[in-house]
């Protein structure tokens, strides 16, 4: 029988005939690390949006009274339905949100209603993609919170006193991180799925 050597064999037999050593095995190529995705760029300083216009949301309502329209303090930490955060973050990033809107209600004296509607009109980054307002429900949650529970501008935000908080598109900040602007009308009759002819996430 033929004994059939690879040529590696080969080589390492005829170094143990020339009384050498077998050359050492052939190191494996060093492995390529994944490239780290460079973090996104910052959007720039903070900026001021347009204030929305007030007109079309109060036209959605049947018994508007005195309306507010509140410029929420830039935060460059929102929050959105479809991030996942680790619940310290959300807990920090909801605090602060609480702690904004009682400031803010406090600084403009905002007076106790007894009845309200609350949009929240989002400012979006300019992006061509398309925004879903409704995403930011989770931010607009924790400012009202802040204005009911730790500012008392409402006797309490169940459905009896509170309708919203409705989603609404603004226009975009040309700087910075998304904004939000909070628009406030006082309902002079009880709540009902009358005081509200349409209340779409459309409205700009």
């Amino acid at each position: 029988m033929v004994a059939r050597l690879t040529a590696a064999q080969y080589l390492a037999w005829q170094e143990r005939r020339r009384g050498g050593q077998a050359p050492p095995p052939a190191a494996a190529a060093p492995k390529k690390k994944a490239r780290k995705k460079a973090p996104p760029a910052h959007p720039g300083p903070p900026s001021t949006p347009p204030a929305p216009a007030v007109e079309p949301l109060l036209a959605m309502l049947s018994a508007p009274g005195r309306h507010w329209t509140l410029l929420m303090p830039y935060a460059e930490e929102l929050l959105t339905s479809n991030q996942r955060l680790h619940h310290m973050a959300v807990h920090r990033i909801r605090q602060q949100l609480r702690k904004d809107a009682a400031g803010m209600a406090m600084a403009r004296r905002l007076p106790r209603l007894e009845r309200a509607a609350i949009f929240y009109v989002l400012h979006p980054r300019p992006l061509s993609r398309k925004r879903d307002p409704g995403n930011w429900a989770p931010t607009a949650k924790h400012y009202v919170d802040g204005l009911v529970t730790d500012a008392g501008l409402l006797p309490d935000d169940n459905h009896e006193f509170l309708m919203g908080p409705i989603p609404v598109m603004g226009e975009s900040v040309t700087t910075g991180f998304a904004r939000m602007s909070l628009v406030i009308v006082e309902l002079s009759e009880p709540l009902t799925s009358g005081n509200a002819e349409t209340v779409t996430g459309t409205a700009g």
